[in-house]
Order: C-alpha cells, then sequence, then structure tokens
C-alpha cells in the first residue's frame, strides 16, 4: 500500500450534489481495491491561472488515501473520463515521506558529529563607580580628565597673561 494525494478541479457550475456523488464513487472505488481515503478536503471555489475549457473558475477538492498503483489507474481513468473534472493532479506522498525521514536522520548524525558550542570565557567583572579603576593611571569613566603638570610645559609655549607682561 501506497500513500497517494489527488487533487483535482471540477467545473465551477457543476451542483454540490453531483460534486458530492463523483467524490463518493471514487471513494467506493478505492474502498472495493482494499485502499482507504483518509481524508477529503474540498478547497471551494478558486480562480484558476489559466482557461480551461472556457472556465476561469474551478472548484478544488484534494483526496489522500492509500492503495497500490492498480487502483490508482483506475482513478485517473475515471477522472479523465468525467465531464466534471477539468484537471487533476496525483502525486506519491510516501516518497516524500520517505525523503523528508532520510534529511531528518542525516542532520541528526551531523549534529551528534558537530563539537558541543565552546561556552563563553567568563567576562572580566565591570569595576562599579564606587570601586576605583582597576588599571593604574587610567582615567575613571566620567572623570574630568587630569591637567598636565606645569613643569611639562616648556616656557616659551606657556601662554602669555598681561600680568606676566608688566
Amino acid at each position: 500500500m501506497r500513500i497517494y494525494e489527488e487533487l483535482f478541479i471540477v467545473k465551477p457550475d457543476a451542483p454540490e450534489e453531483e460534486v458530492d456523488a463523483f467524490v463518493s464513487q471514487l471513494d467506493a472505488t478505492i474502498s472495493q481495491a482494499g485502499g482507504k481515503v483518509e481524508k477529503v478536503d474540498k478547497w471551494g471555489t478558486r480562480k484558476l491561472a489559466y482557461k480551461l475549457q472556457k472556465y476561469s473558475d474551478g472548484n478544488y477538492i484534494l483526496m489522500l488515501f492509500h492503495c497500490n498503483p492498480e487502483t490508482v489507474k483506475e482513478v485517473e481513468r475515471r477522472l479523465r473520463v468525467s465531464d466534471l473534472v477539468l484537471k487533476y493532479l496525483t502525486s506519491r506522498m510516501d516518497e516524500t515521506l520517505k525523503w523528508i525521514e532520510k534529511r531528518k536522520k542525516e542532520r541528526e548524525k551531523r549534529a551528534a558529529r558537530k563539537p558541543a558550542p565552546a561556552a563563553p570565557a567568563p567576562a572580566a567583572p565591570m569595576p562599579s563607580a564606587a570601586e576605583p579603576a582597576s588599571i593604574p593611571g587610567a582615567p575613571m569613566p566620567g572623570a574630568p580628565a587630569p591637567a598636565a603638570p606645569a613643569e611639562a610645559i616648556p616656557a616659551d609655549a606657556a601662554p602669555s597673561t598681561p600680568a606676566a607682561e608688566e
């Protein structure tokens, strides 16, 4: 048994009772062949990307079911000969599910091989405003810059003041 997804577009002007009868006919076909219909999802009327048989809208129906490949051929034959159906698409889902499982296992293997991220080194404690700076000679943040000593300034570079000139 394989898992299949069947999406088909029905004419928008088809009566709801006729569409339901067709879906139940497909359900019976699958059940008689030993399959099982998981769900039937009616998406409603939607705009088509391009016109199909002079229709610009279509009624979308999605079926998810388990069956063998011969049953799928019969379901597709019924969809092809039905006057209600504009287009259909059959997808085999078990291959996709297998592929997803395989990718998940590969990711887990890679994650197991990868070394654990190193813990960050503990940060040095920041000096608080009450404590003096731990680096000697470094100004404390927010403190005024210290003035240069007077003997470090050359005499000729010293600013002249009016009192000094007299």
